[in-house]
């Protein structure tokens, strides 16, 4: 978790809003993946969510579906997550995230995944149908290894519920910045802005915004009303776009382009 406080301390000194990736292992392959990783760490991301495939993943649209599908058929599995990590870690310090469903974890071993996580160099988890409430044995697993557990925020969400999750979440809370699933949007839900600052009324961690950000318009709008954006899908897409040897490049390109 150490690099995980010490990314969003260095982000509120500097005044700047974070940007973190999202990528899903094993598309095109594993090894890909890490140099997707390295060259995203280059173009100015400043935290990696290393996404693990899974078979059913009902929070996300159709971008990242067909990544984990593809990646599934590749045989990627929790193992390969981890060498991806541990691959990363030799060369960098950049904050990494394993972005999950709860099965996989379960199916792991949910006392064998956080040691194995904290050796490969992860710094949390992010398990997007785990509510606070199911979670005691999970975090305390993760603790116990130095890893934190950070959980989402929806739109619907009460303030009760808010502040909920900003006592259980660990490092920041992960607001879904509209109803449904993952996936690019040319537009931002209207609501947005004044939702954020109600909710940050509520929260004493810092805050990140993930789902539909895609673009730099989208950075530009959010970045006074946040600590750091999410982007996955876009970053996914330009993946998937050629070739898997000029993959690093594309995916480079999207935060680059959202950045400057």
């Amino acid at each position: 978790m150490k690099r995980i406080d010490e990314l969003f301390r260095r982000l509120r000194a500097e005044k700047r809003c974070g940007l973190i990736a999202y990528v899903t292992c094993g598309d095109p392959d594993i090894d890909t993946t890490i140099r997707i990783v390295e060259e995203l760490g280059r173009a100015g991301a400043d935290a990696i969510e290393l996404g693990v495939p899974f078979s059913d993943p009902i929070a996300d649209g159709p971008v990242i579906q067909g990544a984990a599908q593809r990646a599934l058929r590749q045989g990627t599995t929790m193992v390969d997550v981890l060498r991806v990590a541990r691959a990363i870690r030799e060369k960098s310090q950049i904050p990494l995230i394993a972005f999950s469903y709860l099965n996989p974890i379960l199916r792991y071993g949910v006392q064998r995944f956080p040691e194995d996580a904290a050796a490969a160099g992860f710094d949390a988890a992010l398990l997007t149908d785990l509510p606070p409430e199911a979670g005691k044995e999970i975090r305390a697993a993760l603790h116990k290894r130095g890893l934190g557990l950070i959980y989402l925020l929806s739109p619907t969400s009460s303030d009760v519920r808010a502040s909920l999750i900003d006592r259980s979440s660990d490092g920041f809370v992960y607001y879904v910045s509209t109803t449904g699933v993952t996936g690019t949007r040319r537009d931002l839900d209207p609501a947005l802005i004044d939702r954020l600052r109600e909710i940050r009324s509520h929260l004493a961690k810092p805050l990140a915004v993930g789902f539909g950000v895609s673009e730099r318009a989208h950075y530009l709008a959010l970045r006074e009303h946040c600590d750091a954006v999410v982007v996955g899908s876009a970053i996914v897409r330009a993946i998937a776009e050629g070739e898997a040897a000029s993959a690093p490049r594309r995916a480079g390109d999207v935060v680059r382009g959202i950045l400057s």
